[in-house]
């Protein structure tokens, strides 16, 4: 075969080129790294967001802080006309209604419809609630909770100089004393006097003393929409020689002789033979044992040396 291309120089010449090309392609080869492909690599689970933190049964978030709660209705208020109340189910929000009972006494509440309810406590609705349900088979065991949110039928009012005026519920009979003890009791610039105004408007006025220590009959029931009141205590004025001049109210049996020692008594100066006395405009002259009226003026002059 050598022979026959060298006879043959084209031939011999495309040949020799060929084999050289080859040469070249093999070399070309032999020097690149025999690489396999990397394989796949194996599908990551999903990056789950981060959960919000959780809170403590019970504890309230920052966002939604809890309402402050108000004056509510003790545990015996009766419910009334125009009060507002909620009752729920656990676990079904279905169910949760807030109503006004209306001029019937009545409310309306999911597959119960019209439900009376006047004159019911919120124990005492619930637990008829809960007997309703289960009779007509809307929840086995029902737990039922009913609140009074607004109170607005049973109750007192109390204004004037006690300690914290405004609505006393009443869930029972109440006698004037103990509105007034719910109240704070009387300030020191109280009077010794209390007025009770029934709804239908009538008043009576009673002495503070004989409701704290006399009998039933000196400290009457109050119903619902009475109002209490308690004046402010009748003054006098004591200046002059005195060692604590000013205002004071007018209490029971105020003699000039209590005044005096209201005012803190005599100074080293004073004279209680030099007291004058100014009522209605006009200056009188009082013993030691008259009485004070509203309004006096009483000046104590200095003794002459």
């Amino acid at each position: 075969m050598r022979a026959f291309l060298m006879h043959d120089p084209r031939r011999f010449l495309i040949a020799t080129a060929m084999a050289a090309v080859a040469g070249l392609s093999s070399h070309a080869t032999a020097q690149i790294p025999n690489r396999t492909l990397p394989a796949p690599a194996a599908a990551r689970p999903p990056v789950a967001a981060p959960a919000a933190p959780t809170m403590p049964i019970g504890q309230a978030t920052e966002t939604a802080p809890a309402a402050p709660a108000g004056v509510g209705a003790p545990a015996g208020y009766r419910i009334g006309v125009d009060d507002v109340i909620e009752a729920d189910v656990l676990g079904q929000a279905d169910f949760k209604t807030r109503a006004r009972v209306r001029a019937d006494g009545t409310i309306t509440l999911p597959y119960l419809g019209a439900v009376p309810v006047q004159g019911e406590t919120a124990v005492s609705l619930a637990d008829k609630l809960a007997a309703r349900l289960r009779a007509g088979g809307y929840y086995a065991k029902p737990i039922v909770n009913v609140e009074i949110v607004t109170f607005v039928s049973n109750y007192v009012t109390v204004l004037g100089e006690v300690n914290s005026a405004g609505l006393q519920p009443i869930d029972r009979a109440y006698r004037v004393s103990e509105i007034i003890a719910r109240a704070g009791g009387l300030r020191a610039t109280g009077a010794e006097t209390v007025v009770l105004t029934r709804a239908d408007g009538t008043s009576v006025k009673l002495d503070y003393t004989k409701l704290a220590q006399g009998g039933p009959d000196q400290d009457p029931e109050v119903k619902a929409g009475d109002k209490v009141f308690v004046p402010e205590a009748e003054k006098f004025y004591i200046y002059g020689q005195v060692n604590a001049p000013g205002v004071y109210a007018i209490r029971s049996e105020m003699t000039l002789r209590r005044a005096l020692a209201q005012g803190g008594g005599l100074t080293p100066s004073g004279s209680s033979k030099r007291v004058k006395i100014s009522r209605n405009g006009q200056e009188i002259k009082l013993k030691m044992d008259d009485p004070i009226k509203p309004g006096d003026v009483v000046v104590v002059g200095e003794r002459l040396f």
